[in-house]
Parts: C-alpha cells; structure tokens; sequence
C-alpha cells in the first residue's frame, strides 16, 4: 500500500482557540479521501497545513513522502489545489485567468484549451470571470487544478453551494481523475456526496477525528437496530428484527405480493455524526 499523504499528530491553535487536535490520517495512493465535518471545524486549515501553507505547533505531514513545511516549486506542480479564494481574476477572461498560472508553470497555450473544453468552459473562453455564475467559477478553478496534470488534488469543498446538476457533473469529473490513477483529498460537509465519491472518509469535530473508514463500513458499525422495514401494498410498514428467520419472512411477503418496499435501518453518515457529536453535518 503506497501511501500519498501522511498526517502525523497535527495541532493547530488560533489564539485559544484549537483548530486541530493530534490529527493522524494516512492516505492511499489512487484513492478519494473525504475530510468531513460542519463549517469552522478546521477542514481548510488541514489542507493549509498539508499543503506548506500554515505550520503546525506540534506534529509533522508529509506529501510523497517529502515535508509539507519542505516543499518546492517543483513539488507544488505534482499537486492542484482548489480553494474558495484561489485562482479567479474577476477582471480577465477564464482564458487570461489560466493563462497568468500556465506563465509561471510555463505550461503551453494549447494546453488551456484542452482544460476549459474539460471542465465545459470552452465557450466561454473570452468571458470575463465577472461575469461568470457560481458554477462557472467552481468549474474555472478547476481548470487551474488540472493545468498541470497533477498527481493529488486538494480541493476544499468544490460543490459548496452549487445546483445539483452542476454539482453532479464537477462529481462526474473527480471520478473521471480518479480513474486516471490520482489521488484525491476532498472537504466537504455534504454527506450524500461523500458516499458517493469517497473510499474512505474521516468525521472531524471540534478539531478531533471521531471517525474514520469507508463510509459504508462506517454506517454498518453504527447499525445498532439491525431490522428490515417493509412498506406493504396496504400503505402499513412492518419491522423485522434482522436475524436467521428474515429470510422466510421477507420471502413470504415478496411471494404473497404484499410487500412494495424494502428497506434496511442501517443508518446515513449524518445520523452517525448526529450520535458522535450531537451535531448535523450541515451546521
């Protein structure tokens, strides 16, 4: 196993205030990572941290295997990183806007265009990012990331508040990179799509991982009712206790024709987090 990211007893304080307590998470090569947890609880100050642009009072991370605190231009252009305030001139056009970072990667003109056609803004090439919706934005940033071919994203919440068709299809395009081989850390506080992107994921609270694992295996630890509910035709609801009797018993009803739905009560990464911390994930 061919580890990407390695995070080894991170602490970060504000003042008083402690961001990151003794954080340690280890990242796969190829796989997607999902950082999640509500808004403040220190998802961006970790990516600031692994990425060279905080240092940590205690602990160390590394990308690669080199130093966060250690890292060099060249190291930088292995790496694409997506953030709220990064990337966008408001005044330039989204080609001029990937043109000022091609200039200091001394990336091709040729190469722009294959990235705006990518993220579908090859039209909109000339439009100035002033004029752009929130969507298109989100999709010009990702742009940036993938001038450089990059071999680990770091993108901090890029669907945060985006239409779900836009969000959909920045999905559908960090699945595509995944194919590719990349490694990808991802922030997010939207649980449905960490289910749907992530391999594995880590529940952050008040500056603590209080859970970390694949998000399926994660749901069924925390299934403390093992039961199968079934809608019947009649419009009733019946709960069977998940044990060596389901069986016959579910069997029953599909032969009879009585049962419309079925449905496990294994729990959502939200209920989860709800149980740990007493929180939504969405505050």
């Amino acid at each position: 196993m061919e580890i990407a990211v390695s995070v080894n007893g991170i602490t970060k304080s504000f003042g008083e205030n402690m961001v990151l307590d003794n954080i340690r998470l280890q990242i796969k090569k190829g796989e997607i990572f999902g950082l999640l947890g509500p808004s403040g609880a220190g998802k961006t100050t970790l990516i600031k941290l692994l990425t060279g642009q905080l240092k940590a009072e205690q602990g160390n991370s590394s990308i690669n295997g080199t130093d966060s605190q250690k890292l060099t231009g060249k190291d930088y252009s292995g790496y694409g990183i997506m953030m709220d305030n990064f990337g966008v001139y408001e005044r330039l056009s989204c080609f001029e806007n990937l043109k000022v970072f091609a200039r200091i990667y001394r990336i091709k003109n040729d190469r722009i265009h294959e990235v705006l056609e990518a993220v579908g803004l090859g039209k909109a090439k000339k439009t100035p990012a002033s004029e752009l919706s929130k969507g298109m934005k989100s999709r010009l940033r990702l742009a940036r990331v993938f001038m450089t071919n990059p071999d680990i994203l770091f993108l901090d919440e890029p669907t945060s508040g985006l239409d779900p068709a836009t969000a959909d299809e920045i999905q559908k395009m960090l699945l595509a990179e995944k194919a590719k081989g990349k490694t990808i850390f991802l922030t997010t506080h939207t649980m449905t799509e960490a289910e749907k992107l992530c391999d594995t994921i880590a529940l952050l609270h008040k500056g603590k991982i209080v859970e970390c694992g694949n998000p399926k295996e994660i749901c069924r630890r925390y299934n403390h009712q093992k039961q199968i509910r079934i809608h019947l035709i009649d419009g009733t609801e019946t709960a069977i206790h998940h044990d060596e009797n389901a069986a016959e018993i579910v069997s029953e009803l599909l032969r009879s024709g009585k049962a419309e739905t079925i449905h496990t009560t294994e729990p959502d990464l939200e209920t989860v987090f709800m149980e740990l911390t007493g929180k939504e994930l969405s505050q």
